[in-house]
């Protein structure tokens, strides 16, 4: 899953990459309204995490103009305000949560977790694929039952395909929804990590879970009768 963040408190921001990227997820981050209005409005994210009180473009023009650019991603936003004018503005303007400063990092993961359950690419909670089962709550993946451990970007490569189960994935779509902008790689790293997710759920020789379109790219297989 890829997250924005923006904030322009330099030390916060760098401590949100960190605390998120521990977390497995691939993380943007703005530090100022201008940047973090072209990426909110251009890049698919997952999730967003807009401080309000930004310079040149503050979080609640970032948020409306997101919104009327169809981006449906979910959003905590950030700030030193604890009014209830400033909490219902923000939410009228289509925040999905508000955090105020000073918060526990904790809090904060517990809050994008939930909004990311509820959100476009999490509705409906528990994702299904035949006898694969993936719990975006606990993190946690099964196949007929049985606990299958995937390191962080495996769950992110197969959570991406278990969301959108009827697209056909290219490499280039892969690296941009579960890498963040700092990834210097080369394109077949999603090659490895695709050949490992299919030796992990594709034992006792059944069919594979996940099937190659040729000159397309990825996609989940059909669904085992």
């Amino acid at each position: 899953m890829r997250i924005l963040v923006v904030e322009d408190n330099l030390e916060l921001a760098e401590v949100l990459r960190e605390l998120l990227v521990e977390e497995g997820f691939a993380v943007d981050v703005s530090v100022d309204g201008e940047d973090g209005l072209w990426r909110a409005t251009t890049v698919d994210y997952d999730a967003a995490v807009l401080d309000i009180l930004l310079p040149k473009v503050d979080g609640l023009e970032i948020l409306r103009r997101m919104r009327a650019a169809g981006r449906r991603a979910p959003v905590l936003l950030l700030t030193a305000r604890d009014s209830t004018e400033d909490r219902v503005a923000g939410l009228d303007t289509g925040a999905d949560d508000y955090l105020v400063k000073p918060f526990s990092l904790d809090e904060l993961l517990a809050r994008l977790r939930a909004l990311l359950r509820r959100g476009p690419r999490g509705a409906g909670g528990t994702l299904r694929h035949g006898p694969l089962v993936l719990d975006p709550a606990r993190r946690e993946v099964h196949l007929r039952g049985r606990p299958v451990p995937l390191t962080a970007k495996e769950y992110q490569i197969l959570h991406l395909f278990m969301s959108e189960p009827g697209k056909v994935f290219s490499r280039t779509e892969i690296i941009d929804r579960v890498y963040d902008d700092e990834f210097d790689g080369v394109s077949n790293v999603v090659d490895v990590f695709l050949s490992r997710l299919r030796r992990k759920l594709s034992g006792g020789g059944r069919a594979p879970v996940l099937r190659t379109v040729r000159g397309m790219g990825y996609a989940l297989a059909e669904e085992e009768a």
